[in-house]
């Protein structure tokens, strides 16, 4: 076997038709990730393949970390090109590793290098890329979008933010792919956090409302709301470790948005009270304004204090949480459903047992005129292997019309990371092609092109409304 050749993952005759005649040639629909609105504005052109592939990268740093590199030559001071070796080095030692898979696909997409990298290799890579970085067009950070067929990106953005780049994209006739704003509410769901008072007194300051209790507050995110739906938003995502099942009335809610302002923190049932009443006002209102709502459940993150106050924040040091809570998350849902107000949704957990439970949760809330209105979300940052996807992609169809799947999104901080696309379109149609060849599905060309084009594309785009 050829390594990481044109059929790779293609294991049958089936899926190598199917992925290079139909998955292969539609566009991408990025509806969700990390990058930065504002270098896409500027077309930043990037230093140096480390600048370029390193550079917030936490997956890549897991795997340093684990090799043993030291922190200087991850998110310390060390020079670009010791810290690109030191990627070179942790390379073979990855067998198995979408990592490993993602960085060859990458540097055969936009550098048309099909060398493995290793210390070996490092030199010759690094030279090669970094000349290719600083003289080619396409490798600017609009060339790369263009170059991969992007047709829309959703950036994740937070409430306060005034999506300066957003606005001046639209306007920008040169640049043909949508660049939309996803909104994210992060700290104004953290009644506990530290800086949640700071966090309302700017919000305050932005939008000329007084908070001082749920009502306020809920006035406050509402001009918010009309703000980033004029902005061309039609998304919101929420990461939440776990979504308590704690209803209480806004009376109660006053009390400890009022306690939390005078600088008293909340209990643990406050804090849950305080977000689950959040969260219904949010899932109402994004149905209103025809919003898909993604819950991101089931993560424990920052559990390394001490790198935690070293480095910060979304650095690589989180895992899975055994217990997302998928009773509590079934009532939230009901409790949208009941009061006629639960907008599209998409349920991603991050521990891959919970396959059958997410996917029957969602199957329970259908609505007529909607495919799969509540669908589980693509195999999620743990997951997104080569195992997790097609356990993921396995257990949507056991349990629902896989047809209906949106499919793939990067969830990355990387502009290089659209490969993770193709990827994820090689395994759907090695599976797909596998139950055709075994038998399992009818040889009729016409059926699995539309499903294929369907999860590849069209499904995203009509789902959220591009």
């Amino acid at each position: 076997m050829v390594f990481m050749d044109r059929d790779f993952l293609l294991e049958n005759e089936t899926a190598k038709k199917i992925y290079h005649e139909y998955a292969a040639k539609v566009p991408i629909i990025d509806y969700h990730c990390h990058i930065d609105a504002a270098e896409i504005l500027e077309n930043k052109r990037f230093s140096d393949l480390s600048e370029a592939w390193l550079a917030g990268d936490h997956y890549k740093w897991r795997l340093m970390r684990a090799n043993g590199i030291a922190e200087k030559n991850i998110t310390g001071n060390a020079s670009a090109y010791d810290k690109f070796t030191a990627f070179a080095e942790t390379m073979p030692r990855c067998p198995g590793n979408p990592v490993y898979h993602w960085t060859h696909l990458e540097l055969q997409r936009f550098f048309m290098c099909n060398k493995p990298l290793c210390p070996e290799t490092a030199k010759e890579i690094w030279d090669s890329c970094n000349k290719q970085l600083n003289n080619n067009e396409n490798l600017r950070v609009r060339g790369i979008i263009e170059s991969m067929s992007v047709e829309a990106v959703v950036t994740t953005d937070d409430p306060i933010d005034e999506l300066e780049s957003h606005k001046k994209l639209a306007q920008d006739d040169s640049f043909k792919t949508k660049v939309l704003p996803g909104w994210r509410p992060g700290v104004v769901m953290e009644i506990e956090s530290d800086d949640f008072i700071d966090y309302i007194t700017k919000l305050s300051d932005l939008t000329n409302i007084q908070i001082n209790d749920f009502s306020t507050l809920k006035y406050a995110l509402l001009k918010r709301l009309d703000y980033f739906s004029k902005a061309g938003c039609k998304t919101a995502d929420h990461g939440i470790r776990q979504l308590i099942y704690a209803p209480a009335p806004d009376d109660k809610i006053n009390d400890i948005i009022r306690k939390r302002i005078n600088n008293e923190k909340p209990t643990p049932e406050e804090a849950a009270q305080y977000l689950y009443a959040l969260m219904l006002f949010f899932g109402k209102e994004y149905a209103k304004l025809g919003w898909v709502m993604e819950l991101h459940v089931g993560v424990m993150r920052n559990i390394n204090t001490a790198m935690y106050k070293k480095i910060g924040a979304n650095t690589g040091f989180d895992s899975i949480d055994p217990d997302a809570r998928i009773g509590d998350l079934a009532c939230y849902l009901n409790d949208l459903n009941t009061t006629g107000f639960l907008p599209k949704t998409l349920l991603f957990s991050i521990n891959p047992n919970y396959d059958p439970a997410v996917n029957t949760l969602a199957g329970s809330f259908p609505q007529e005129g909607i495919r799969s209105k509540v669908q589980q979300g693509s195999a999620w940052w743990f997951n997104d292997t080569f195992y997790g996807m097609e356990q993921q992609i396995k257990s949507f169809a056991e349990g629902g019309v896989l047809a209906n799947f949106i499919g793939m999104l990067t969830d990355s901080r990387s502009f290089l990371s659209y490969p993770r696309h193709e990827y994820f379109r090689r395994i759907l149609c090695n599976i797909i092609g596998g139950w055709v060849d075994a038998g399992k599905y009818p040889s009729d060309m016409k059926h699995l092109e539309t499903i294929v084009k369907d999860i590849s594309y069209n499904n995203a785009k009509t789902f959220f409304g591009f």
